[in-house]
């Protein structure tokens, strides 16, 4: 099979939750973590060892900012030309924005592939494609979905390469579900790693299960069987050899479960990752060290879904579903694995409809520019491309401001327009309190008896303010989380602000509407 006959990896990835604790108490899954190196020019740390120091530099770049109308859901693509004479190579990959990023699947190609200006554009008018962009370049980084700062970093050693004279380029899918105008700055920094330091470069895997039907009314969950051994030894005329070094998941609001383990072999059945739930984190998990899958014949996956709308829904966008998986891998070839046809309803456990399917399995070579450092880059300084004028000392990940107390509030200030503007897009189709699995029991999302759950809302942080104190912002343990970078519980403890997993808090006129209805009387209209 040659590169052009594969099969879109369309790398669209993942909702779970990583490993600290927010205020109401949810968790998140834990990755690994390595060092990675400071904004500018490279910076060793001193060797105390006699062996050459480590040299990394951190990239940054703003995209600039997308103004999204309510209720705007649109796809564009965007761009930035690195103007890289030599290659460079990527431990990790930090990605942040201000909202309305549903998600985004970015990859590295020749600045000559989808040719035009940097930054925002119509992807039809360059007739981009992710197949083309995944077999010209190479698969760089997959967006959480919903997630507002992200940060995919990689084992020690292990790298993405990006060759000379590349560009990043994504199609990103923006959805504004407020009632107000959201301007959203993109923003992604890029660490990259001295070439004598790299242990394996990587290359991307993918896992979708497409033939979803998925039932209303019901808890379903859909189990993809993935032997890609004998695929990858007929591609390759050697043994099957992978190592996985990362994994990330994606499904949509409908998702409260996602699973991965080993297929076949000795570790049958052993589970590398396993999350719950929905809530617009980061994701991602890297394995260190990586999983040797040598003695396996694949991965198994599963994705589980409760369906509450009452219809039944299949793949695909709006309010359909997904259910796949981006691994980075050091193998030999690009695996896409899929369940296209051929789902069976096998049984059903503990009122948990169960669906399953064999995959079909694909291998293509990778891009030929995705080979090892040479000696001549290994001898050589670290290279670190230009950066662009309007980028210089720019921080990757945005600095935290506490709202404004004296700012005017967008109006109306009504329980009504709360819900429109900020509940439903930063707090339940972005996060976790929604109807079906409310985190801490707090649904935002239902209208009818939403006051009077907000009064009577038991708070499960460690504080003395009620959840809403009718006349006193101040008092009231919700305004305190939306408009306080570090809010402090009843102990002196900072804990996390809202919305979950955003570097800022949301527009001072947004923060002040919340303040004015509480001010009002926190009144049920």
């Amino acid at each position: 099979m040659t590169r052009r006959s594969l099969v879109v990896l369309a790398l669209v990835c993942g909702c779970l939750r990583p490993g600290s604790s927010d205020s109401e108490g949810t968790t998140t899954a834990t990755t690994s973590e390595t060092a990675t190196g400071t904004t500018g020019d490279p910076t060793p740390p001193p060797s105390t060892t006699g062996e050459p120091a480590t040299e990394t530099a951190t990239v940054v770049h703003s995209f600039g900012s997308y103004l999204m109308t309510p209720y705007l859901e649109i796809e564009p693509c965007v761009q930035w030309t690195l103007h890289n004479d030599e290659a460079i190579y990527v431990n990790a990959v930090t990605l942040v924005n201000d909202g309305g990023f549903h998600h985004s699947n970015w990859f590295a190609v020749p600045e000559e592939v989808f040719p035009g200006e940097d930054g925002f554009w119509d992807c039809a008018s360059r007739s981009y494609n992710e197949i083309t962009a995944a077999v010209e370049g190479t698969v760089l980084f997959a967006q959480s979905t919903q997630s507002r700062q992200e940060v995919m970093q990689l084992p020690a050693g292990a790298v993405i390469k990006i060759p000379a004279r590349h560009k990043i380029i994504a199609g990103t899918h923006l959805l504004n579900l407020g009632s107000t105008d959201l301007d959203s700055e993109l923003r992604m920094a890029l660490d990259i790693i001295h070439p004598r330091d790299i242990g394996a470069v990587l290359a991307a895997m993918h896992l979708d299960y497409r033939d979803l039907a998925i039932p209303a009314n019901k808890h379903s969950r859909f189990t993809g069987n993935c032997s890609f051994k004998a695929t990858f030894e007929k591609s390759t005329g050697q043994p099957f050899d992978m190592k996985l070094y990362y994994v990330l998941p994606h499904y949509h609001y409908l998702g409260e479960y996602f699973g991965l383990q080993v297929l076949g072999g000795a570790r049958d059945g052993e589970f590398l990752f396993k999350l719950d739930g929905f809530n617009g984190g980061a994701n991602g998990a890297a394995f260190d060290p990586p999983v040797d899958l040598s003695d396996a014949e694949g991965l198994r996956f599963a994705c589980g879904f409760n369906n509450w709308l009452g219809k039944e829904i299949g793949y695909g966008i709006g309010d359909q579903e997904m259910c796949m998986m981006l691994g980075l891998v050091d193998a030999r070839v690009m695996i896409e694995s899929r369940v296209s046809e051929g789902s069976q309803l096998v049984g059903v456990d503990d009122d948990v409809v169960l669906h399953e399917a064999e995959c079909a399995n694909y291998a293509v070579f990778k891009n030929p520019a995705q080979g090892p450092p040479t000696p001549e880059e290994i001898a050589r300084p670290l290279y670190v491309p230009p950066t662009d004028p309007g980028d210089v000392d720019l921080d990757p990940t945005k600095s935290c401001s506490d709202s404004a107390s004296t700012a005017a509030p967008d109006t109306p200030t009504t329980l009504a327009s709360v819900r429109d503007s900020i509940f439903n897009p930063s707090c339940t189709f972005s996060s976790c309190h929604d109807a079906s699995a409310p985190a801490a029991g707090l649904d935002l999302q239902t209208a009818e008896g939403l006051g009077a759950r907000l009064l009577a809302h038991e708070v499960v942080a460690d504080t003395p303010d009620p959840l809403v104190t009718p006349g006193d912002p101040q008092a009231s343990w919700l305004y305190r989380l939306v408009a306080e970078c570090e809010p402090q519980n009843g102990n002196g403890a900072v804990v996390r602000h809202m919305p979950f997993n955003a570097p800022t808090l949301l527009p001072d006129p947004l923060v002040a509407k919340l303040r004015a209805w509480i001010e009002a009387g926190a009144l049920d209209d």
